[in-house]
């Protein structure tokens, strides 16, 4: 299947930079998924992919074709909404066969490729039902379906999966990998839900307002941050950020070793980043902290306690502790992330 390859692409609505800059090139029937808050330019850079909007600077490539002057049907790219934009007045098979009849595709091999993909997407029984008649998991396949049908080159999915309750959520989350592994397209996936992009990536694309902040699998970018935006927003519970200092080859409050600072960096002053499970709570602790919270979350508890005059989250066993209790904890110094608190930049990445 085509990779696609954005070079130095800009967008602007009324003077306001909405994309700056981007680059982006994916493998061949790679899963790519772009993360970032709303408003960030995700969707905007679907729609300039798809071909809905135009950039005001910059090339997009689908394989060896620059597409990024071509009107939306010469693309072939199938895009998927969160809304799903199914014709209400077709059953799902209407649905289905629609992109083909548009395109002038004879009636055996419409109703050949309906029935084959009915079948992909588990509806081969509700060829006959109409979207009211379908719950929205059932909806967003044949929204799914319709795009598949066409066969295209690219498939952009734009947070698809954000009208679904929790469960069914999940469940189309394993179905949409499977099936994008069995088609072997590739495949550009927006949301703002660290889930999704953790659990279904390839790689990951880490977006804010409007630039790439990193790219790579979700365990490098988990565990590498390469800034304070994209270590904050990757990760649930959200990562401890505190803000300390470079002293005699020692970074305070942890007594942390420095492994590295860059040699331009000329302040003392350092955020350190330390994930609630590199916390452990225990009587051999070395560090000591009073538990101002609790959350329960089954086997464990997301704590919430005082060290010196820092609040910090930990992941610790359910009932071990409660509120107002003194803990003792250590910090897996290994794992810590130190940032330049002027530039964001990870020291330790």
């Amino acid at each position: 299947m085509p990779r696609i390859n954005i070079i130095r692409l800009n967008k602007s609505f009324d003077k306001q930079p909405v994309l700056s800059d981007v680059n982006l090139k994916t493998d061949d029937g790679e899963l790519v998924v772009i993360l970032g808050p709303s408003g960030c330019g995700k969707s905007t850079l679907l729609r300039l992919i798809a071909g809905l909007d135009e950039p005001d600077s910059g090339e997009i490539w689908i394989g060896s074709t620059r597409v990024d002057r071509l009107p939306p049907r010469k693309r072939k790219v199938a895009l998927v909404f969160q809304n799903y934009a199914l014709y209400p007045h077709m059953t799902v098979e209407q649905n289905l066969a629609f992109p083909l009849k548009i395109a002038k595709t004879n009636r055996k091999e419409i109703k050949n490729r309906v029935l084959n993909i009915a079948s992909m997407i588990g509806l081969s029984d509700r060829l006959t039902a109409r979207p009211a008649q379908l719950s929205g998991g059932q909806r967003q396949r044949v929204a799914l379906g319709r795009a598949i049908i066409r066969q295209p080159d690219l498939y952009l999915l734009d947070e698809p999966l954000s009208n679904l309750d929790a469960d069914l959520r999940a469940k189309m989350r394993r179905e949409l990998v499977e099936l994008q592994k069995n088609l072997a397209t590739t495949t550009i996936y927006v949301t703002h839900d660290q889930t999704e992009a953790l659990t279904m990536a390839d790689r990951l694309v880490v977006i804010e307002s409007g630039k790439i902040r990193q790219i790579g699998t979700a365990n490098d970018i988990y565990n590498n941050p390469a800034d304070l935006f994209v270590a904050s927003f990757v990760g649930t519970p959200k990562i401890n950020l505190i803000d300390g200092t470079i002293s005699d080859n020692r970074i305070e409050p942890f007594n942390l070793s420095i492994a590295f600072v860059p040699s331009d960096y000329d302040s003392s002053e350092v955020t350190i980043g330390i994930r609630p499970e590199d916390i452990l709570i225990g009587p051999d602790g070395t560090l000591k902290g009073d538990v101002t919270g609790l959350e329960y979350l089954g086997n464990r508890a997301l704590v919430t306690f005082r060290y010196l005059d820092f609040s910090m989250t930990a992941i610790g066993e359910s009932g071990r502790c409660k509120i107002g209790d003194n803990i003792r904890f250590i910090v897996r110094t290994d794992r810590a992330h130190i940032f330049g608190q002027r530039t964001g930049v990870c020291f330790s990445s």
